[in-house]
C-alpha cells in the first residue's frame, strides 16, 4: 500500500493496465488480459478507487489501487461500453452501450449496478450512442441523453434494478427534447443539475421529482462547439474544448480549438485560444487544467491556470505513426491521453506507440520524469491519476 499519487494507464489494445507511483514510476500493480473501454473511460469513486469496463470480458471493474487487492469487484455488464456514470454517493452505476467496431448503432442495452450488493440488471432502452448521468437525492434517477431524435429521458434507478431477467424494454418516466447533435454530458451533484453539449450550446436541466425541468441554454460564445463536457470538482465550473473549422476530418490540421470555461455561480464564460489541430479530452490538476494538442508542426501540452486566462505551451516529442496530412486523426494512428488529479500538481501525458508517459510538474512546467511501460500504448491508451483524498469523485461521469 502507498499514500503517493497513483497513475493508472490502460493499454486497451494490448490488454494491460499499469499502476505506477508518481513521480518515481514504481509499478505497484498490473493487470493483463483486460481490454478497457477507452470511450467509457475511467470513473472516479470515493477513496481513490476507479471504475472502468472491460469491453472484451463484459465486466464492470472496480479498481482500488491504494488497497491490498487491485480488483475490488468484477460485475457482468452489457458491452461495448459507451458511457459510464455513478450517482453522487458512489453506489449506483449505469453503463450504456454504443457502436463498438460497428458502423451503425445496433445495441439498446443499458446496465445498472449496485456497487454495495453487486446486484445488476440489463434493460433495453433505445438504439444509439446514449450519454448517461445518475442523479442522486435518495432515490436516484438514470438520465439518458439520446441523439437523432435528441432527448433527455429519465428512469428511476430502483425500477431498472428491479426488472426481471431477459433484458425487458423499459419506458422512460419523463422526456425532455434536445437538438439531435448532443455529445458530451456532465452533472453538478450539489445542484441536482445535468448538462448536455449540443451545437446550440450547453443544455441544462434540474431534477423535479422523477422528471427534469429545462433551464436556459448556456451559449458557447463562439462559432465553434464542444463535443466533450466535464465538471470541475475543485469549483463550480464546466469545461470543454470548442472545435471549429472545416467539417472534413481530412483537414483536421486546420481545426481551431478553444478552451471553454463556464462559471456556474457567475454565469460567465471564458474562452482561451489553444491553437490548430487535434485537441480533445482535458485533465484537471490542483491549480491547472491540462490539454494536449496534436499537429503536424509539433505536439504540445497546454496548461491553463485555474481561471482559464493564462496558458503555458510545453513541447512534446513527436510520435511515430501520428496523424498525418491527408488522413483522419482517428483511424489507425497514434494519439495521446492526458491525466491529472485535482489533489496535486502532476500531469501525465502518454506517447502512443512508444509506451511512454511524460510526467510534468504543472507548477514549474518542467518534465519531471519519463516513464517506460513495456507495452506500446497503441492509440495513446487511456490514463487516470488519483490520490485517496483528491475528491475527483465530485465529477461522477466517466472520463
Amino acid at each position: 500500500m502507498t499514500t503517493a499519487p497513483l497513475l493508472l494507464v490502460s493499454d486497451h489494445v494490448g490488454g494491460t493496465v499499469h499502476v505506477l507511483t508518481v513521480p518515481d514510476g514504481t509499478q505497484t500493480g498490473r493487470l493483463t488480459g483486460r481490454h478497457l473501454s477507452e470511450h467509457a473511460g475511467f470513473l472516479a469513486l470515493p477513496g481513490g478507487r476507479v471504475a472502468c469496463v472491460d469491453d472484451r470480458r463484459g465486466e464492470l471493474l472496480v479498481l482500488d489501487p491504494f488497497g491490498h487487492e487491485l480488483v475490488q469487484a468484477a460485475i457482468p455488464v452489457a458491452v461495448p461500453a459507451e458511457h459510464l456514470a455513478v450517482d453522487p454517493s458512489g453506489r449506483w452505476v449505469a453503463v450504456t452501450t454504443g457502436l463498438g467496431k460497428n458502423t451503425e448503432p445496433w445495441s439498446d442495452l443499458l446496465t445498472v449496478v449496485d456497487l454495495i450488493t453487486e446486484d445488476a440488471a440489463r434493460v433495453r432502452t433505445r438504439v444509439g450512442e446514449p450519454g448517461v448521468t445518475v442523479l442522486g437525492d435518495g432515490d436516484p434517477l438514470v438520465i439518458l441523453r439520446h441523439r437523432e431524435p435528441g432527448a433527455l429521458t429519465s428512469h428511476r434507478f430502483a425500477d431498472l434494478l428491479g426488472t426481471p431477467p431477459g433484458c425487458p424494454t423499459v419506458a422512460a418516466h419523463a422526456h425532455l427534447p434536445l437538438p439531435d447533435d448532443g455529445h458530451g454530458d456532465a452533472q453538478a451533484p450539489d445542484r441536482g443539475q445535468v448538462f448536455a453539449a449540443t451545437g446550440e450550446g450547453v443544455h441544462r436541466a434540474r431534477r423535479k421529482g422523477d422528471a427534469l425541468l429545462a433551464e436556459p441554454v448556456i451559449p458557447w460564445g463562439s462559432p465553434a462547439r464542444g463535443w466533450y463536457l466535464r465538471l470541475d470538482p475543485r469549483r463550480p465550473v464546466l469545461w470543454s474544448t470548442l472545435r471549429g473549422g472545416p467539417a472534413d476530418p481530412l483537414r483536421w490540421p486546420e481545426w481551431t480549438n478553444q478552451a471553454w470555461r463556464h462559471d456556474l455561480d457567475t454565469d460567465r464564460t471564458t474562452l482561451t485560444e489553444l491553437g490548430p489541430g487535434l485537441v480533445f479530452r482535458l485533465a484537471l490538476a490542483k491549480d491547472h487544467t491540462a490539454f494536449t494538442r496534436i499537429h503536424p508542426d509539433g505536439d504540445e501540452l497546454i496548461l491553463l491556470d485555474a481561471d482559464g486566462k493564462t496558458a503555458r505551451h510545453l513541447p512534446l516529442p513527436a510520435m511515430d505513426g501520428a496523424p498525418r496530412l491527408g488522413g483522419t486523426p482517428w483511424e489507425g494512428v497514434q494519439r495521446r491521453a492526458v491525466a491529472a488529479s485535482p489533489g496535486g500538481d502532476w500531469v501525465a501525458v502518454t506517447r502512443g506507440g512508444h509506451g511512454e508517459v511524460h510526467l510534468f510538474d504543472a507548477r514549474t512546467g518542467s518534465e519531471a520524469a519519463r516513464l517506460k511501460l513495456g507495452t506500446p500504448l497503441h492509440h495513446g491508451g487511456h490514463a487516470v491519476l488519483r490520490t485517496q483524498t483528491d475528491r475527483a469523485e465530485g465529477d461522477p461521469v466517466g472520463r
